[in-house]
C-alpha cells in the first residue's frame, strides 16, 4: 500500500490532468455543457472530498509528527475553503456560463497554490518525520475514505476557520494518550475511527 504522500501527490497529478483537460474544452466554441459537466462534476466532487480527507486523516497527523506545522496547516485549511468557495460559485451557476467559469478558475487558482505549497512543505515535512508504517496505514485509510465517497454526499463540506481547526487539533492531541494517537487515527492497524 502507497503511503498517504503518496497518494495526495496521485491526486494532485489527477487535478492538473482534469484542470488541463478543461483547458482544452475552453478552447473549443462549440463546447457542449454536458461535456464540460461530465468532466467537471468528478473533478469538483473530488475537489472537496480529498480536501475533507487531507483534514480528517492527513492535517491532524502532520500537527503530531512534524516540526512546526501550525503555519502549513493554518494556510492548507484557508486554501480548502478557497477551494470549496469556487466549486460553490461554479454549482451555483449554468455549466459554461461566465460564472460557472469564473468559479472553476477560483476552485484551479486556489488549488494550484495548495497543491505547490503542500508538496513543498506539509508532505516533504511529514515524510521527513513520520514513520512509514504510520504513513502507510495513514495512507490506507485516506484510500478507503476517498473509495467510500466519490461525492460529498452525508460529508461535512462546510469552510473551517482554519485557527479553530488547529486549536481543535491540537486539543485532542494534548489529550489523554500518546500525542501521535490521541485523535484515533494514527494506529498501524489501519482503521479509521
Amino acid at each position: 500500500m502507497p503511503d498517504i504522500t503518496t497518494l495526495i501527490l496521485d491526486d494532485h497529478a489527477w487535478f492538473r490532468r482534469q484542470f488541463a483537460a478543461l483547458d482544452e474544452l475552453q478552447a473549443r466554441a462549440d463546447t457542449d455543457p454536458r461535456e464540460l459537466a461530465r468532466l467537471w462534476d468528478p473533478l469538483a466532487a473530488r475537489l472537496d472530498v480529498h480536501a475533507i480527507a487531507e483534514e480528517k486523516i492527513f492535517y491532524p497527523q502532520l500537527l503530531a509528527h512534524a516540526e512546526n506545522p501550525e503555519d502549513e496547516t493554518l494556510d492548507a485549511i484557508g486554501d480548502h475553503n478557497e477551494i470549496r468557495d469556487g466549486v460553490a460559485r461554479a454549482e451555483r451557476s449554468p455549466v459554461g456560463s461566465r460564472e460557472w467559469w469564473a468559479g472553476v478558475w477560483d476552485a484551479r487558482r486556489a488549488n494550484d497554490e495548495h497543491m505547490a505549497e503542500e508538496e513543498n512543505e506539509g508532505l516533504a515535512d511529514f515524510r521527513q518525520h513520520a514513520a512509514s508504517g504510520l504513513r502507510e496505514s495513514l495512507g490506507l485509510q485516506f484510500a478507503e475514505f476517498v473509495d467510500a465517497h466519490p461525492t460529498t454526499a452525508g460529508l461535512d463540506n462546510r469552510d473551517k476557520d482554519p485557527e479553530t481547526y488547529v486549536e481543535d487539533v491540537e486539543a485532542r492531541l494534548d489529550g489523554p494518550g500518546p500525542r501521535h494517537g490521541g485523535l484515533g487515527i494514527g494506529s498501524l492497524k489501519g482503521t479509521p475511527q
